[in-house]
C-alpha cells in the first residue's frame, strides 16, 4: 500500500514482511526488463568530477532513456549539477574542472579524442535555473543560436523562431510583441519559456534542465512541467531538481545521488519514477522522499 503525500507516494517498507520483499523483488525484475526493452539516448559510465582537486561526483552510471523525462534528485552538494554539466561538457568552462569515466550519446563518447565540442552543445541543449534571456529582442533571442551556427537565410529563421516559441507553448503570448519587446520584459514564467525556446531552436536532441522552475511561481512551475511531457515526443530531457513533487509529476526516471562521508556525490539508486518514490530499494531513498533528511 502507498499513501499520497502532497503528491508523493510514501514508500512501501522494504523490511518485516515476506510479501514486501517479494514486491521489491519483482519490482527489480520489472526495472530490469523495461530497461532492456526501452531505448538509451545517453548514457554516463563511471562517471568522476572534480573541481580544483576535490572530488565531487564519484563513479556514478546510469542510462537516460530516449524521449522520456530522467529526473536527478538528491539533496544540496550531491553533485547533481556537477552530472548534468558533464552530458554537454559544460564542466571544461570551470577552471581546473577534470572529468573521467564517460558519457555516450547514441553510442559515441562526447570526450572521445576529435568530438567537436559545439556540436556536442547543440545537440545537448542546456537551461540554467534562473531565467537568462539576452538584453535583445524575442526574435533575435531565439534567433541567436541559429544564427551562430550560419543560418543567414531571413524567411528560414522566421520559420525557426516560430516553431520554436510556438514548441515552448509561448507564441499566444508573444506573437504580437516578438520584434519590439524586450525578453527580459517578460514575466519570470515566460522567460524560462523563452530560454528553452532559445535552446529548442539549435534543433537538439537532448534537453538538459538545471532546476528551472526553481525560481518560478507554482503556476509558472507546472507550465513547465506541462511543457516537458509535451516536449518529450520529439525531445530527450533530463532535469536537476530539488522538488520531489515535481520529480514526481514530471518523470519517468529518477536517479537519486547522495553524498558520501568524502562529501563527494555518489548514485544511491535509480528506476522508474513510480517504483522509486513508492517503493525504494534503499533507506536512505525512502527517508530522502519522505522529508526525513535533505
Amino acid at each position: 500500500m502507498t499513501a499520497d503525500l502532497g503528491g508523493v507516494a510514501a514508500p512501501l517498507k522494504a523490511s518485516g514482511s515476506r510479501s514486501s520483499l517479494g514486491q521489491l523483488a519483482a519490482a527489480r525484475r520489472a526495472t530490469l526488463a523495461e530497461d532492456e526493452a526501452l531505448v538509451t539516448k545517453m548514457e554516463a559510465t563511471s562517471l568522476n568530477v572534480s573541481y580544483a582537486g576535490r572530488t565531487v561526483v564519484r563513479d556514478v552510471s546510469f542510462p537516460v532513456i530516449s524521449n522520456q523525462v530522467t529526473a536527478i534528485i538528491g539533496p544540496s552538494g550531491s553533485g547533481k549539477s556537477s552530472v548534468l554539466r558533464c552530458f554537454n561538457r559544460m564542466n571544461e568552462l570551470i577552471p581546473k574542472a577534470v572529468v573521467s569515466g564517460s558519457v555516450r550519446l547514441d553510442d559515441e563518447d562526447i570526450y572521445a579524442s576529435g568530438v567537436q565540442v559545439v556540436e556536442v552543445r547543440r545537440r545537448v541543449g542546456l537551461v540554467f535555473q534562473r531565467p537568462n534571456p539576452f538584453p535583445m529582442s524575442i526574435y533575435e533571442n531565439v534567433a541567436y543560436g541559429p544564427r551562430r551556427l550560419g543560418e543567414r537565410n531571413r524567411a528560414r529563421l522566421d520559420e525557426i523562431v516560430e516553431r520554436s516559441i510556438r514548441q515552448a507553448a509561448l507564441w499566444e503570448e508573444v506573437s504580437d510583441d516578438l520584434r519590439r519587446k524586450s525578453g527580459l520584459a517578460l514575466s519570470g514564467g515566460q522567460q524560462q519559456r523563452l530560454c528553452i525556446a532559445r535552446v529548442l531552436a539549435t534543433e537538439p536532441e537532448v534537453i538538459l534542465m538545471d532546476e528551472p522552475a526553481s525560481a518560478l511561481d507554482p503556476i509558472a512551475t507546472l507550465q513547465i512541467e506541462e511543457l516537458m511531457r509535451e516536449l518529450i515526443e520529439k525531445y530527450t530531457i533530463v532535469i536537476v531538481t530539488h522538488n520531489m513533487q515535481e520529480a514526481a509529476r514530471a518523470s519517468d526516471h529518477t536517479v537519486f545521488m547522495s553524498m558520501g562521508t568524502d562529501r563527494a556525490g555518489y548514485l544511491v539508486e535509480r528506476g522508474p519514477t513510480r517504483q522509486l518514490f513508492s517503493m525504494p530499494t534503499h533507506k536512505l531513498t525512502e527517508d530522502y522522499i519522505t522529508g526525513r533528511f535533505g
